[in-house]
């Protein structure tokens, strides 16, 4: 009998703005049941259709504060108009030790961040096709200015300078593809030796000798 952990494990996926990967991150998790997302902490104010907990764990700036001083998350980041955003350590762990298998969309200096202290988390890379292929993306958004746009296809080549970080790079070209070779992943990890928790072949001379008196 072979028996596998029931803890989850972390997945972190991460890759340049405009690759896919959140579109990515939303099929999986509509696809399978034991796929659950970290939610993240953040001081912005709520707004009026978002859920508590189920969107973002909202707080005020004194609080995030404290639970910094605190190691209260895995990581966090200061970002729009200086609000904090962070991913608390205990949601995933609580997560973790209920059976799911828990995805975090993050950027790479949260991922690096969070590899300090969880080695054994799954870290996937999401590529574009092709950086004119990426730049494309960008424009077609129609959500931002050309400056802006120019901004995050730099930050894109430096993002990808640290895909050694990682454990997969999947390239988004079509969807229902790297769709699919993500969870190709997820279930590779699944047979890993190192997740075994009890491995029970039986007594050879016993199992042998039922085989020859049948």
């Amino acid at each position: 009998m072979i028996k596998t952990r029931k803890k989850g494990y972390l997945i972190v996926i991460s890759g340049p703005s405009g690759a896919g990967k959140g579109t990515i991150c939303s099929s999986l998790l509509k696809r399978n049941e034991k796929l659950i997302e970290s939610v993240s902490m953040t001081t912005r104010p709520k707004r009026e259709y978002e859920i508590e907990g189920t969107d973002y764990f909202f707080t005020t700036k004194e609080d995030f504060e404290r639970k910094i001083s605190d190691d209260y998350f895995l990581e966090f980041a200061t970002v729009h108009n200086n609000e904090y955003y962070g991913t608390p350590r205990k949601d995933v762990e609580d997560k973790l030790k209920a059976g799911y298998n828990v995805i975090l969309e993050i950027d790479i200096q949260g991922a690096i961040k969070i590899k300090e202290k969880i080695e054994d988390a799954l870290y996937i890379f999401i590529l574009p096709p092709s950086m004119k292929e990426l730049k494309n993306r960008l424009v077609k958004r129609g959500t931002e200015s050309e400056e802006k746009i120019l901004a995050r296809f730099k930050t894109a080549y430096q993002e990808i300078n640290e895909i050694n970080k990682y454990n997969y790079v999947v390239v988004n070209d079509i969807l229902e593809d790297a769709v699919a070779k993500v969870e190709a992943i997820l279930v590779a990890e699944t047979c890993r030796v190192d997740r075994i928790e009890e491995l029970d072949v039986g007594n050879m001379e016993e199992v042998i000798h039922e085989d020859l008196i049948k």
